[in-house]
């Protein structure tokens, strides 16, 4: 597994670059932002660890940069940063998950080891006429190819996952969208109808329903 370590403080990267090969993992460093992004767009990674504040480009500006070219590699967030704000500013910029800077690196191995878990899922997914390819992230409705977002993709990829079962809205922003306090549900309605106007399915195809006050339901 490639992971690339964006950082500017050099004394990190020499630890974390040190104790991720010592666990068996191929590294390679950036020391900032622009020249994380060149690297990005030139090679394949299979996880990104960022700091906030870099040189040239922040994390923040990086990680918004990284999802506007499509590449949806996990990106896991080293800051000493932890607000609330700040904290979805990182989501809503396709951010993964957080370590709080100073962190343990056994905590570390452990945050990128589940990401790599889940990697390793069931990749091919089905819901009727929808066929949705985790690894090559695509989304096949009726053979045709549908281009979806990344949030649409993890949200139909949550329900798809879930099938049979009524997801609430609580559950979804929490695991979808991985925010752990009161947030507006609403947003998922949207997100749901561009999924489903995007899919192009006809009537007798509502693979996905909605449960009125609860959530929703994916069902063949």
């Amino acid at each position: 597994m490639h992971i690339l370590i964006v950082e500017d403080e050099v004394g990190i990267v020499q630890f974390l670059q040190q104790g991720l090969e010592e666990e068996g993992y191929q590294i390679t460093s950036a020391f900032d932002g622009l020249q994380g992004f060149e690297l990005i767009q030139k090679h394949h990674f299979d996880l990104i660890l960022l700091d906030w504040m870099l040189p040239k480009m922040t994390g923040l500006d990086l990680c918004k940069a990284i999802r506007k070219i499509d590449v949806d590699t996990p990106i896991l967030f080293l800051t000493a940063r932890d607000t609330v704000r700040e904290t979805i500013e990182g989501i809503k910029a396709g951010a993964n998950d957080y370590i709080k800077k100073p962190f343990s690196f056994e905590e570390l191995i452990e945050r990128i080891k589940i990401h790599f878990r889940n990697q390793n899922e069931l990749t091919i997914l089905t819901l009727g006429a929808i066929q949705i390819d985790i690894a090559k992230h695509s989304v096949l409705s009726n053979k045709t190819l549908v281009q979806l977002t990344n949030r649409e993709f993890d949200l139909l990829c949550y329900l798809v996952k879930n099938k049979g079962k009524v997801c609430t809205r609580n559950q979804i922003i929490e695991d979808v969208w991985d925010i752990h306090f009161d947030y507006d549900t609403g947003v998922i309605d949207v997100f749901i109808n561009a999924i489903r106007k995007k899919l192009n399915l006809k009537i007798e195809e509502d693979y996905i329903k909605t449960v009125r006050g609860v959530g929703y339901i994916a069902n063949d």
